[in-house]
């Protein structure tokens, strides 16, 4: 068995961190392995009290950086690592640096969320990934984004990984209206986004839709769940509501750990990201039984059968997402592509599967 090093020194909290802590909770269970967190950072609550091992190393500015990959080279050679798994592309560099340091010479692999988009044929870039052993990209669109951008001659392997949703803990009636309760929601129709609050996210194209339908007179209210990445946004938004007095239509939650308890409350959730690279949150919703919508852009063409397993619309387009949402509005309409939603997910994307085939790769290396 190897010895494995899950590594993200990322400061926030989202879908890619969380995968992080996921897979090295999973694979945990079939080797030795220790994660090495940020201690700036925010993963330290889902490791504090529980029986998964974890470091913190303070992430050093680009021109100390070497301060922080000491660090880890002392790590990986304190506990015999064999394998890096990275997740944060700019963890890249402090791991590079780190198997020059160390004497194990672990081998390096990165599961890539973030999409490519220009060349790494400069020599600090050629330095980079002439070190990297094997990459993982989510989707076939980043795979063939990194074989574009990245010479041959250095390429790593590279093989496509989905990344995979834990089997949800299905809320029955009573624990539903609990948090309907304590989130002050009517009995209507709502539609969900759960993620950071940042621009990118597309929070604003779910209120500017919710608005659209509450004129056509359209009983619906949205559900926005997540923490502020920036505050101006966040009360630009909030701002605007209050002008309309839509202020109760319109539900933040802040930060909270409930986000795949309160998909359930919602008809359907929405992704509205311009530039999603995968969309986990896609497959946690359809996991757990909800009808979906989400961009027509980058991962969830890859994870969502338009009109079958949930609708598409087009990126950055708030009119056309209010008509999915309507459409969504159709009881019988909605539970099909539910339905056909969850099949997709526990077959393609189920956590455990995904996970042993990341453990099989990461032992085979």
């Amino acid at each position: 068995m190897k010895n494995i090093l899950e590594l993200c020194l990322s400061p926030d909290v989202g879908g890619l961190e969380l995968y992080m802590v996921r897979a090295s909770h999973y694979v945990h269970k079939k080797t030795t392995i220790i994660s090495v967190i940020n201690e700036d950072g925010k993963l330290e609550q889902y490791y504090q009290g529980t029986e998964f091992r974890y470091q913190k190393i303070k992430r050093h500015s680009v021109l100390l950086s070497f301060l922080s990959a000491k660090k880890l080279a002392h790590i990986i050679d304190e506990n015999k690592i064999d394998v890096v798994h990275l997740h944060w592309t700019k963890d890249i560099p402090i791991a590079v640096l780190a198997k020059f340091f160390s004497k194990q010479k672990p081998k390096l692999v990165q599961t890539r969320n973030m999409t490519m988009t220009r060349f790494k044929d400069d020599f600090y870039h050629r330095w980079l990934y002439k070190n990297m052993d094997l990459m993982l990209p989510v989707t076939y669109q980043v795979k063939e984004q990194i074989e574009h951008f990245i010479p041959r001659d250095i390429c790593p392997k590279v093989k496509v990984l989905y990344m995979g949703a834990d089997l949800p803990e299905i809320l029955n009636q009573n624990e539903k209206q609990t948090l309907r309760e304590k989130y002050a929601m009517e009995a209507i129709f709502t539609v969900g986004i759960v993620g950071r609050i940042e621009k990118e996210k597309g929070q604003y194209l779910v209120v500017d839709a919710v608005k659209k339908l509450l004129k056509e007179g359209l009983k619906v209210q949205a559900l926005i769940v997540g923490h502020a990445m920036n505050d101006v946004y966040l009360v630009n938004l909030k701002e605007d509501l209050i002008k309309e007095k839509l202020e109760d239509k319109i539900i933040f939650t802040g930060f909270t750990r409930e986000a795949q308890k309160l998909m359930q409350v919602c008809d359907c959730l929405v992704l509205a990201t311009v530039k999603e690279t995968f969309g986990l949150v896609l497959i946690e919703a359809m996991a757990s039984g909800v009808a979906v919508i989400a961009s027509d852009s980058g991962g969830p063409l890859e994870i969502i059968d338009n009109a079958k397993s949930g609708l598409l619309f087009k990126t950055n387009d708030s009119h056309d997402l209010a008509e999915k949402i309507k459409m969504m509005m159709n009881d019988e309409y909605r539970k099909i592509l539910a339905h056909t939603g969850k099949e997709k997910a526990d077959k393609m994307f189920e956590s455990e599967k995904q996970f042993f085939k990341l453990y099989e790769i990461l032992e085979n290396l």
